[in-house]
């Protein structure tokens, strides 16, 4: 980075003391991974929890993706200075290793890598939790009345699994059918010129089950006209939204990228939340991060990510960190025009953390 790290350096000297802002190296076309990697890193919750299970690993412990993290994280965390340049080659290598998806040099997404690291990091502590309880003789997630074995909650799942209820009224007994669902991020469906508050609201919205798609009510014995809504039950500490700006076309036969404007605030407050705590919807959640995909189409472009940290906006391109300041996060809301070519950045994926959850 040279004069521009002192240049960085010397703009963040009133970021907090203990804090670093390293780029990261790219191995050909690993952006959609060096963006996401900014984004957990920066996502205080998960970073605290992985240095110290990084800092609890045995020795001998088998290599993988979890640990490889941990070590990246670690690296970056003890670094005496303040910016710089580091490499997730380790990393980047046993993820290769580890999923033929990420190999080769081929444009990949960021949210597809997101969910798989989220998912693999759980497994692997569900792994580790059965073998070690195992190993005392105790029986960790022990067979529930089914026969099935219970799931193990991970503190990555304390920190980003939220819950949804989906709620089923049919039409003629008027019974309510509820089942609950746990996700890790929330997948909207985006239209122009709309917001984020606007697509949770729609996320939540009344389906009709009627003709050819009617619900099974337990209660009638039979299909039956029903009313169909997904609620939000509980949110996590961390909430991860994802934008679904890649929507296949069926009258072009292929995927195409949507240029929509979405605005998403830099503080959030859920709504059409239920069976949860009083108030829960009034909860504060803060934007702490936005990975951006940058071009026109999903098969090729780029990852770069922003950043929140000290009360200051960062921009993250693979190797290179700068200063930014709020109006450019906004100018990754989209293009007003369904088929803006001149705006090309757009917020992806967005990290919202509860206000006073750390």
């Amino acid at each position: 980075m040279g004069g521009n790290s002192s240049k960085l350096e010397k703009a963040l000297a009133e970021a907090p003391e203990d804090e670093r802002y390293y780029g990261l190296e790219n191995f050909g076309n690993t952006c959609y991974c060096n963006s996401v990697l900014q984004a957990l890193y920066f996502c205080k919750p998960f970073r605290e929890r992985l240095l110290k299970y990084g800092a609890t690993i045995p020795p001998n412990t088998e290599e993988n993706l979890l640990v490889c993290l941990a070590e990246l994280f670690n690296q970056i965390n003890v670094s005496k200075k303040k910016v710089g340049v580091i490499s997730p080659k380790k990393f980047v290598q046993r993820l290769r290793r580890d999923n033929e998806l990420f190999r080769g040099h081929m444009h990949q997404d960021a949210h597809e890598f997101l969910n798989y690291l989220l998912n693999q990091s759980c497994e692997l502590l569900e792994q580790e939790a059965r073998q070690q309880e195992g190993g005392r003789g105790q029986a960790v997630g022990a067979a529930g009345s089914g026969g099935q074995q219970q799931p193990i909650t991970t503190w990555v799942h304390e920190i980003f699994q939220g819950k949804l209820v989906n709620e089923t009224r049919c039409l003629h007994c008027e019974t309510v059918t509820c089942r609950e669902e746990v996700f890790m991020d929330l997948s909207l469906e985006i239209d122009q010129n709309t917001s984020v508050t606007s697509c949770l609201r729609n996320f939540s919205s009344m389906e009709m089950l009627d003709r050819d798609d009617k619900f099974f009510c337990d209660h009638c014995c039979c299909l039956q006209e029903a009313k169909k809504r997904m609620l939000l039950r509980s949110a996590p500490p961390c909430l991860i939204l994802h934008l679904k700006r890649f929507k296949y076309v069926e009258a072009q036969g292929r995927l195409r990228k949507l240029m929509y404007r979405v605005v998403f605030p830099m503080e959030l407050k859920l709504a059409n939340t239920t069976e949860d705590e009083p108030g829960a919807a009034d909860t504060l959640y803060g934007l702490s991060a936005v990975v951006v995909h940058v071009g026109s189409g999903p098969h090729h472009g780029h990852y770069v990510s922003l950043i929140k940290s000290g009360g200051q906006w960062l921009f993250f391109d693979d190797e290179s960190v700068t200063l930014i300041n709020e109006s450019q996060v906004q100018s990754t809301f989209g293009s007003t025009s369904d088929y803006g070519q001149n705006d090309t950045h757009h917020g992806y994926i967005l990290f919202y953390e509860r206000v006073g959850a750390a």
